[in-house]
């Protein structure tokens, strides 16, 4: 069953945010996810938006999800992204 990391991320320092962009993506495949949703702007059509960004990661089931996560590759962008941004991370299975 697909699995989907969602993603809403405030950034206070764009140019150390940039490094964590970067390394990302490779982790994400690694894996056999990918991007579904990745960025801004946020268009509201109802309800209230305060985030800077969105991202929506697809994997095949939330195991995989959690692989990722919590992988070495992925932990070194991680800590990048904490000297950038606070973010917060939700694992949804469809």
């Amino acid at each position: 069953m697909p699995a989907y990391v969602i993603v809403e991320v405030d950034i206070h320092d764009p140019e150390i945010y940039e490094q964590y962009k970067k390394l990302t993506p490779e982790s994400i495949e690694d894996f056999g996810g990918k991007f579904v949703i990745r960025g801004n702007p946020v268009h509201v059509l109802e309800g209230e938006w305060i985030h800077d960004r969105f991202i929506m990661l697809e994997f095949k089931d939330k195991k995989t999800a959690e692989n990722w996560y919590y992988s070495e590759k992925y932990t070194k962008a991680r800590e990048i992204r904490l000297n950038a941004s606070k973010a917060n991370f939700f694992v949804i299975e469809s």
